[in-house]
């Protein structure tokens, strides 16, 4: 896989793992859980989680690609940012819209 297809891959991963916590009500999509609907406080629990699944993906295409560039706290503050914009179609969906029930 070509260095451009993989950074894109890896912003597709990013951006489905930022709006799987939102929606779904189970945990990591795949676990059912007792309380309906999921709360705030789990939602950015799995959040946090899946940023660093998604980093994991990008860590696997880095080693795959070459030498793994160290990083330093700016790169996971700018990272975490852009994981909190990317859930920001879901977070809208879940909390801002209205829903019919």
């Amino acid at each position: 896989m070509s260095q451009t297809a993989s950074v894109w891959v890896v912003l597709v991963v990013a951006l489905l793992a930022a709006n799987l916590p939102f929606l779904n009500e189970r945990l990591f999509g795949a676990i059912p859980l007792r309380t309906q609907p999921k709360s705030l406080a789990i939602r950015l629990a799995e959040l946090v989680v899946l940023y660093f699944v998604a980093g994991g993906v990008g860590l696997l295409f880095e080693r795959r690609a070459g030498q793994i560039a160290p990083q330093g706290w700016e790169f996971y503050a700018v990272t975490g940012a852009l994981f909190i914009v990317l859930a920001f179609p879901g977070f809208t969906w879940r909390y801002l819209m209205k829903h019919r029930h």
